[in-house]
């Protein structure tokens, strides 16, 4: 079932999930509709809160169009290593649509997490996967990319999003 993704300034997005106890069948539907809602948005990521669900969960896959889906269901992830090696690169995200801006993170991550059999799983993710990972592990927190760009330039993309928003309003 798709779900409504909610975005910037939806005060959900602000705040800290809850752990889970463990996944049973009721979450791994969740984490199943939300790889459907991250399909159907052309999304590589998807955190739980982002579809207005205070809970430690997201999906990732971050698998190109012309190859076999590869999705991550992660429950309560937590990342355990980070390398000192950083990259830049251009994000985007869902709950900030159309809007993206160069964020510096780790070039490789191990986490932690139960998948959607409540198997304890440790993954080392590098480059796009390693982004996605601490993109979406972010949510989890309360955070979104633009907090990482500057206040003014936060402000502007948060602007443009608002125009967005208007012109589509009219349109409709």
């Amino acid at each position: 079932m798709k779900l409504k993704i909610i975005e910037i300034p939806n005060p959900l997005l602000r705040q800290k999930s809850e752990p889970i106890e463990k996944v049973d069948e009721a979450l791994s539907s969740l984490m199943k509709d939300m790889l459907e809602t991250m399909y159907s948005a052309n999304g590589v990521g998807l955190a739980a809160p982002q579809v207005g669900i205070l809970k430690r969960v997201v999906v990732i896959d971050v698998a190109h169009d012309d190859e076999r889906p590869a999705p991550f269901l992660m429950a309560n992830p937590e990342i355990i290593w980070r390398s000192e090696e950083k990259e830049e690169c251009s994000e985007g995200c869902l709950s900030v649509p159309n809007q993206f801006a160069s964020v510096e993170r780790s070039y490789a991550v191990k986490v932690r997490y139960l998948n959607e059999k409540n198997e304890k799983v440790e993954l080392l993710a590098e480059g796009f996967l390693a982004r996605a990972v601490q993109h979406e592990l972010d949510h989890l927190d309360g955070i979104v990319f633009i907090d990482y760009v500057s206040p003014l330039k936060r402000k502007m993309m948060i602007k443009r999003l608002e125009k967005q928003r208007r012109k589509a309003a009219k349109e409709e």
